[in-house]
């Protein structure tokens, strides 16, 4: 048994979770997962999931990892917690009450070991079917020691977050990010707003971008995105603005733009 043990430990990064259809797959069946632990070598997160015994309290990171890559979902990370994985949001941050915003392609139901185990962080589900398409350019990849996930790459990351304001405060915040956002992909950026069906997301965007007058903007080309018809209110109080037929904040309330 030692032996097959150890042979599922070189397979099984160390900090992530191992689900059970997973381990299933290696080999190891309910009952041998019971008598692993019951040998002191794993132990239960909740049904359906085991942790290597005696590591520091997993992160979620680490129980990302196993819904992406053993039981094939498609959350990741996304708005403004990929952005600040990236390095991008600079006021977003983890730690006290912070919360993980996890974005899906498609409506999915999270395991209950997922939902119901304390990240220490509050979990935000959203599967909005935002983007009729998305190409795999729109993910990138993220290291730990040993395993990686993936989050939304920062073009999607900020159409998702833009998607997620509801408040003045959280418009700013986002046109904020936008300023920074001088690296952005043309090519995946013009892909994703062609994707995108929220046409309050496409507009507020293309204003912002354009407002910060990132170099990038220029290589888009807006005539083929679907603005739609009629004007949106996405700013209460604010200013409209005709070319984008949107409510955007007054230049004095405006950050850096």
């Amino acid at each position: 048994m030692e032996s097959k043990v150890n042979q599922l430990l070189k397979q099984w990064p160390p900090g992530t979770v191992a689900a059970s259809p997973w381990l299933l797959n290696q080999g190891v069946s309910r009952q041998l997962a019971r008598r692993y632990t019951a040998s002191g070598w794993i132990q239960p997160l909740g049904r359906g999931a085991f942790i290597r015994a005696g590591e520091p309290p997993l992160e979620w990171f680490g129980a990302i990892y196993a819904l992406q890559s053993q039981l094939k979902l498609t959350v990741h990370p996304g708005a403004g917690t990929a952005l600040s994985l990236l390095g991008l949001g600079h006021n977003l941050t983890f730690g006290g009450n912070a919360v993980v915003t996890l974005f899906g392609n498609r409506p999915e139901r999270l395991p209950s070991w997922f939902t119901r185990h304390d990240w220490a962080v509050r979990i935000e589900h959203h599967t909005p079917q935002l983007f009729a398409a998305s190409a795999p350019e729109s993910l990138s990849d993220i290291t730990r020691t040993g395993f990686s996930i993936r989050v939304s790459a920062p073009e999607r990351a900020i159409l998702e977050l833009l998607h997620l304001t509801t408040t003045n405060d959280a418009v700013n915040a986002a046109i904020d990010i936008m300023s920074g956002l001088s690296t952005l992909r043309p090519q995946v950026v013009q892909g994703l707003l062609e994707a995108c069906r929220s046409v309050k997301v496409k507009r507020l965007f293309l204003w912002a971008a354009e407002s910060a007058g990132h170099d990038w903007f220029s290589r888009l080309a807006p005539e083929r995105i679907d603005l739609g018809k009629g004007k949106r209110s996405v700013y209460s109080g604010g200013r409209f603005d005709a070319k984008y037929r949107i409510t955007v904040p007054k230049q004095e309330e405006a950050p850096n733009v």
